[in-house]
């Protein structure tokens, strides 16, 4: 029986009568649930924490994964999350920032281990993943975000691409300007091929 959409009047420039063909039940998931069966869903995370002073201060937590020039493999970001945790703070005074980099270049980093989402597994990714304490530098800024305390998640469903030679860094920083606990924590998931 034909299933005409509404929209599609005949007067459109892309005019067809669809028909609905449905036959039997159809199954459809993410990209990134496919790579995680695969093998080939990794994800990394970095955090940092401090006591500011009565003064305040900065805490910092910088993300980096570069894939190599000869990998043979180009990453696709699945999402970015993390967050910034305060406690012990009148928040009279707070910033917070996520900022994306092309690039960059990363002050007495550490390495980081991804992993893969299936657990058990033992693959391993083609991915250099490192952290920071600090801001990086050299880096073009992709984009910026202001955050407040809590949470934050950055879909991506893999339209943000990282080719071979190519690295992309991530950036949370959040500011006091009374004393308080803050931690931060970013986190990338992300599949290759």
């Amino acid at each position: 029986m034909p299933n005409y959409f509404v929209f599609d009047q005949s007067n459109s420039s892309f005019y067809g009568q669809l028909t609905n063909d449905y036959a039997e039940p159809g199954v459809m998931s993410p990209a990134d649930m496919d790579a995680a069966v695969n093998n080939r869903e990794f994800i990394t995370t970095a955090s940092n924490s401090g006591s500011l002073g009565i003064l305040g201060g900065t805490v910092i937590i910088t993300l980096q994964i570069s894939n190599p020039s000869g990998s043979g493999r180009t990453m696709y970001i699945s999402s970015i999350t993390g967050g910034i945790n305060v406690s012990l703070s009148l928040l009279s005074s707070f910033s917070g920032s996520i900022t994306m980099y092309s690039g960059g270049t990363l002050t007495s980093p550490s390495t980081l281990t991804p992993f893969s989402t299936k657990l058990g597994s033992g693959a391993s990714s083609s991915m250099t993943a490192r952290s920071s304490t600090a801001a990086p530098t050299g880096a073009t800024t992709i984009m910026s975000y202001a955050l407040t305390p809590g949470i934050f998640t950055l879909p991506f469903a893999g339209s943000l691409i990282v080719p071979p030679n190519q690295t992309l860094t991530i950036n949370v920083s959040a500011s006091l300007t009374v004393a308080g606990v803050m931690a931060n924590t970013a986190t990338v998931t992300y599949w290759e091929v």
